[in-house]
């Protein structure tokens, strides 16, 4: 069976199988190995999109083992060409609340080992990350909350842990001291293959838990997967509305740098 063509792509949870109309799921090969499971195709607004659940539909992949350069490779196979990224996020800083949602503008990687490059060679491919989410797809994620009323941060640093374990009090002080505003496990390097493929990408992130206690909050206590599952199952309806609203938002024509990550990038080409 030949493969659909969808313009859309959302990596998230299993919780998002049902926002898809007229849906169909598709085995897709990559040169990187399986996907984290099945490509599900459909509609949203009139728009084709692609769905794949980026821990698998039982959440057999813990962040450190999730395959993503098949999943973003599965998803420039079926012709995507911008990305969301919704992730359940810890905040760490205390205006930012269990809740709330900060759309990214920037990440640090504390990550190790994983397989973050489509180009290993011969031709050396050096993408600039400087800005390495899309300023369009951010836009709209931040005017569709607006609309919706939901509580949402214009930007916003995430630093990105390797997992499964969460931080120690010492590592959380420290990332809330540099002054960054969220952490996650599963942003790098998802959010930058985005980028060496071309693909337009931002991340949405439903923040669920204060890590472990912020300073000067001694009251809330360390982040537990309880937790995080319990906070975000409980925003999932106001994170499905807010997908509903952004897809219509998207312009068809893509006008941002994005599209052109690869010129200049190659050495001697």
């Amino acid at each position: 069976m030949s493969l659909p063509r969808a313009e859309i792509g959302i990596f998230g949870g299993s919780g998002f199988y049902s926002l898809l109309e007229g849906a169909e799921e598709f085995t897709v090969e990559t040169p990187y190995g399986a996907p984290s499971d099945r490509a599900v195709v459909g509609e949203i607004a009139g728009r084709n999109v692609a769905f794949i659940p980026r821990h698998g539909r039982y959440h057999q992949y813990p962040p450190q083992a999730i395959n993503y350069r098949a999943n973003l490779w599965a998803m420039k196979e079926l012709g995507v060409t911008r990305i969301i990224g919704p992730c359940a996020s810890g905040s760490l800083q205390p205006e930012i609340k269990p809740g709330d949602f900060v759309i990214c503008d920037q990440f640090i990687d504390r990550t190790t080992g994983r397989m973050d490059t489509f180009y290993e060679g011969p031709v050396t491919t050096h993408v600039s990350s400087a800005d390495p989410y899309c300023p369009t797809l951010r836009e709209v994620a931040v005017s569709a909350a607006h609309a919706l009323g939901i509580p949402v941060k214009d930007g916003g640093t995430v630093v990105v842990i390797q997992g499964p374990r969460f931080s120690t009090r010492a590592e959380s002080k420290w990332f809330s001291s540099e002054g960054w505003e969220v952490i996650n496990m599963t942003q790098y390097p998802e959010a930058y293959l985005a980028r060496e493929l071309e693909i337009c990408y931002t991340a949405v992130a439903l923040i669920t838990d204060y890590d472990v206690g912020l300073e000067g909050m001694p009251e809330i206590p360390p982040v537990s997967h309880e937790e995080v599952i319990r906070v975000f199952t409980e925003n999932n309806e106001k994170l499905k509305k807010l997908l509903f609203e952004m897809i219509p938002r998207i312009p068809e024509k893509r006008e941002c740098a994005c599209s052109k990550a690869l010129e200049g990038a190659r050495m001697g080409v």
